[in-house]
């Protein structure tokens, strides 16, 4: 610039804004969650009359320890939602909520106990239970905070507990709905069973982990007399009398082998079983090896698939053995075996009987001999199976008591342990085994790592257990009126799943539909004390099958449901509980009092019943419009609200599920705190803020597995870093917006209404997003347009305009007038997601105490801002800007030019209809050149190309002298009233 060429900079319309480039998160979110308390936004909300409800039920954590990435996630997603439905018109209703009861928090107070030297057995019950919830209220209240801490708004001050009296009445009351409508039963039947914490588990309290089992191979004597029919020879045809007697002779001279890998089951065993289907031989040993336990002239019936590998196991190579001949399932049929223990139980007669031998059709031959031993107290097929054939009297055991020992009495075997108290191996196995040797019934044996059930809670290995349980029947009609959906709970389930729920991904669907359809009667007692009690009573001296067995009466309940209300399931386990709940109708030392307690998975399963049936933030109807949890709540919470309603209500409680995968580390891996791999939500919100933590779950495809670390979350805070430089542009070029400087849609250049017309699709395309859950699509589509649409195309164009023009030409007004529709549109779209952000980027714009970006819905966009044959003209004007831009940074990188401004180039167009519509347009602006001229046909030889070859670029410098307010190198500059300024600038400066 000369001496006396004055400086313009200050006649420039350059942004201002306080809004800092420098988040500063982690200090600042505190700063608005206290804002935001003190507006007391959230019941604010609520006040807005004729809005339709929306509610999403909140699936209750457990109160037992601090939050980790999984609970963020899924708490994170229910507040994107809840936001947005709000934002989309809807009165979006969130009352968290806390499991509280359960062996999770009982065992955490055992520990205490045994810390101390106490045994909880001596401690009464009721004092007990208090510690339990004392820990339980301590935990909430921490998680709570961490809760609000992620920027997750709800009904935070009046959340629900299921520890709270009015739900454990409410609870009690919905359990003695089954009691009244017949679908609760006592019966006997393998459950699985934690030895370690004495009590039974569901399937949702079991996680499957890799343990190391022993297995052997164990010889079951074919006992004589016990072929009941003519076996047929190899060509379907019968044996002559002569054969027949062969064929017994040779069978009942030989031992029919089964595998397993539970040693332990062997003494409660009651039969074996084969499938009629399977090709089974007659095998016998010609050769032994010093180191084996078979002799030889022994036979063994082998399933012929695995003969071999059984021989092998047993130290037998090929030619020390052979077959014999075929077996058949005829022959195979009546047949009855003894048990491998008969004779040497010191005289007892325990398993002097013979062994049951039938077809079942669970049997396989893809391992172990094709036949299985059934214990039917330990397994629920074998169960099944005895119980449809009406044995079940002549079969079912209780051998093993609650801490997984054997029965003092059992002869050889009495006391022996499956499990020690820590859950580590016991010595029952090695006992069984030991006795097996002993009887000379032992083939083989070995060990196998395979996946089996753990205790999710104590870690420890679960066993199938026989022992008395109350249960609710899925198939039971059900007489209460309410059969739309169909008369038992199985029958409402299924029809719910298909007629009345939407479920996000339809994976879901298959998913638990599958698991309703085959899974058995629903086992609601647990061994425990902390929980709602099973509150029943039962006839002294009456069997489960009498009909008198239960009290059903409505006065009794009435009295149960009042008194928790009042005082909490404590009240069951007070003094004189009995008579007072009884009354006087009934006489109570002809009563029994139950003390199991329920299911946690009953508690969490009535939730419906007390959240969103009876409280005035619940559902109008009762039903959630949306449940959210991880996919693994298919068989969790899922799976027992539906049956619990489908039981109590008829139908489902939900219209929709939505479901979410698992979070891994980088490489993919499951976290785990022995890898040291875990991702703990308060040390990201301590580093980046939670806001980054937000957007992290907003990028991912929650439907499946997100990953997550330093790497990641340092690309996450990238994207945040340029979202933020979009919104800092925004609130520096609106500083000084008025309404009197707004220009109307019409008025407009083409430019601006082709951003009016991606705001219109973008609308669309968000609620769209929004409503169907799609936040990374929603994500995506707005990051796209906020960094490339508008930075790099409608920024990066209208900067001079902004800068340069007059304040009060059209164009800059125009400008101005899309830059405060894209602020409203862009700060509350992405409010649901970055919510302290953009309540940040609102108050620099909207400042008051009153005011914030979450008290206001999504602008309404007019559709005539659609315009498509507009946008497809600017699609066309940017395929030329794109290689007219990649031309000049030719020229920039070998530093021919320094600035855009310094080029005039000229672009060469094959098409005449596209070099028309090139012409239409002030071209140099939108590629921010000081001069361009087009020119139509095909490019020359050596004209810059792109993709396209029907395009091309040649370079020429602009002519002229350079402006010294906006940089433009033009001829006319110099020559106005302004020294060294072109005539748009001399008419700005006035």
């Amino acid at each position: 610039m000369c001496a006396d060429t004055p400086d313009y900079k200050d006649t420039l319309s350059l942004p201002q804004t306080e809004f800092p480039m420098r988040a500063g998160l982690p200090k600042r979110e505190p700063e608005w969650l206290e804002r935001w308390k003190k507006l007391d936004i959230y019941h604010r909300l609520r006040a807005q009359e004729g809005r339709e409800p929306f509610v999403l039920h909140d699936g209750p954590p457990y109160a037992n320890g601090n939050l980790h990435i999984g609970h963020a996630l899924n708490k994170v997603l229910k507040d994107m939602v809840v936001r947005s439905q709000q934002m989309m018109g809807r009165d979006s209703r969130y009352v968290p909520g806390w499991d509280c009861h359960g062996l999770p928090i009982e065992w955490k107070i055992e520990e205490q106990y045994r810390a101390k030297g106490r045994d909880k057995d001596d401690v009464p019950v009721v004092e007990l239970r208090q510690e339990c919830r004392k820990f339980a209220e301590g935990w909430v209240d921490i998680q709570r905070e961490e809760f609000k801490r992620l920027g997750v708004t709800g009904n935070w001050d009046d959340p629900y507990l299921t520890m709270a009296f009015e739900a454990e009445a409410t609870i009690a009351d919905e359990f003695m709905k089954f009691l009244m409508n017949g679908t609760l039963y006592q019966g006997s039947k393998p459950v699985m069973w934690s030895p370690v914490e004495k009590t039974a588990l569901a399937e949702a309290e079991v996680e499957y982990k890799d343990k190391e089992s022993f297995t052997i191979w164990v010889k079951f004597p074919v006992l004589r007399g016990g072929n009941a029919e003519m076996p047929l020879d190899e060509e379907g045809g019968d044996f002559d009398g002569a054969n027949q007697a062969i064929l017994a002779e040779d069978l009942h001279h030989a031992s029919v082998v089964i595998w397993t890998t539970t040693p332990w089951t062997i003494p409660s065993n009651k039969g074996v079983v084969f499938r009629e289907d399977i090709d089974y031989g007659l095998y016998e040993v010609t050769a032994r090896p010093e180191e084996c336990w078979a002799d030889v002239g022994e036979k063994f019936v082998l399933a012929d698939r695995q003969a071999d590998a059984v021989m092998k196991s047993a130290r037998l190579e090929p030619d020390m053995y052979r077959r014999l001949r075929s077996v058949s399932a005829t022959e195979l049929t009546g047949l009855k075996l003894a048990h491998p223990l008969a004779g040497v139980d010191g005289g007892s007669g325990e398993w002097d009987m013979p062994r049951d031998f039938r077809h079942a059709p669970f049997v396989t031959d893809d391992e172990g001999t094709g036949f299985v031993h059934c214990a039917p107290s330990h397994g629920m097929e074998e169960f099944e199976l005895y119980r449809d054939a009406g044995m079940l009297e002549e079969v079912l055991t209780y051998n093993v008591m609650d801490d997984g020992s054997f029965r003092t009495d059992l002869p050889l075997f009495g006391g022996k342990a499956i499990l020690k108290a820590n859950g580590k191996e016991g010595d029952a196995n090695k006992a069984v085994i030991d006795a097996l040797v002993a009887a000379g019934k032992l083939l083989a044996r070995g060990k196998i790592k395979h996946s089996y059930p753990h205790s999710w809670r104590s870690k420890a290995p679960v066993i199938y257990r026989n022992t008395p349980q109350w249960f609710a029947s899925v198939d039971r009609e059900i007489n209460d009126g309410q059969d739309t959906y169909g008369k038992s709970i199985r029958e409402r389930a299924l029809r719910s799943i298909d007629e009345l729920v939407t479920w996000t991904p339809r994976t879901g669907r298959n998913r638990i539909y599958s698991m309703i359809e085959s899974r058995p009667d629903w086992v609601l007692s647990r061994q425990r004390a902390w929980g709602v009690p099973l509150t029943c009573f039962v006839r002294k001296g009456a069997l489960p099958t009498d009909g008198d067995f239960l009290l059903r009466d409505e006065a009794v309940n009435a009295r149960i449901r009042a008194a928790f209300a009042e005082e909490g399931a404590d009240a069951w386990y007070a003094d004189g509980a009995k008579e007072r709940f009884l009354g006087n109708d009934y006489k109570a030392d002809e009563w029994e009092q139950v003390f199991d307690v329920l299911d946690v998975w009953f508690d969490s399963g009535s939730t419906h019943a007390f959240v969103l049936r009876d409280r005035a933030d619940g559902a109008p109807d009762g039903i959630a419009d949306l449940y959210l949890e991880g996919t693994d709540q298919h068989r969790g919470w899922f799976h027992s609200s539906m049956l619990q309603a489908c039981g109590t209500k008829g139908r489902a409680p939900y219209k929709g599920v939505l479901t979410h995968g698992f979070t891994l580390d980088e490489k993919g891996m499951k976290m785990s705190k022995s890898l040291g791999n875990t991702i703990v939500p308060q040390k990201v919100v301590d580093q980046y803020g939670a806001d980054i933590l937000r957007l992290w779950v907003a990028q991912t495809d929650y439907t499946a597995d997100q990953r997550i670390g330093p790497e990641i979350l340092k690309g996450t805070a990238d994207s945040y870093r340029r979202l933020r430089n979009t919104l800092r542009f925004l609130l520096g070029n609106l500083n000084g917006f008025s309404e009197e400087e707004k220009v109307a849609p019409s008025e407009m250049p083409e430019l601006e209404r082709w951003v009016l017309h991606r705001l219109a699709v973008l609308d669309a395309e968000v609620r769209d997003g929004y409503g169907r859950y799609a936040f990374q699509s929603v994500f995506q589509s707005l990051f796209q347009f906020c960094t490339v649409e508008l930075s790099s195309v409608y920024f990066d164009i209208r900067k001079d305009v902004l800068y340069c023009d007059a304040a009060d030409s059209l164009r800059r007004r125009a400008a101005r007038t899309v830059l405060d529709i894209l602020f409203h549109r862009l700060v509350t779209w992405l409010a649901p997601v970055l919510v302290f952000t953009m309540e940040e980027v609102w108050l620099e714009r909207f400042p008051g105490d009153e005011s914030s970006v979450h008290l206001v819905d999504f602008p309404v966009t007019p559709a005539d801002w659609r315009d498509d044959a507009l946008a497809e003209k600017w699609a066309a004007v940017r395929s030329v800007r794109r290689v007219v831009t990649a031309a000049l940074e030719v020229q920039r990188r070998d530093k021919v030019i320094g600035s855009s401004l310094e080029a005039a180039p000229v672009v060469q167009l094959a098409d005449p209809s596209l070099a028309a519509v090139v012409r239409s347009v002030d071209m140099d602006d939108v590629c921010i050149t000081s001069g361009l001229s087009v020119v139509e046909g095909e490019p020359q030889a050596d004209a810059f190309r792109l993709d396209d070859p029907a395009i091309g670029v040649v370079f020429a410098k602009a002519d002229g002298e350079k402006c010294q307010r906006c940089w433009k190198i033009l001829p006319d500059v110099g020559s106005h009233a302004h020294a060294g300024v072109c005539q748009r600038c001399d008419e700005a400066l006035g």
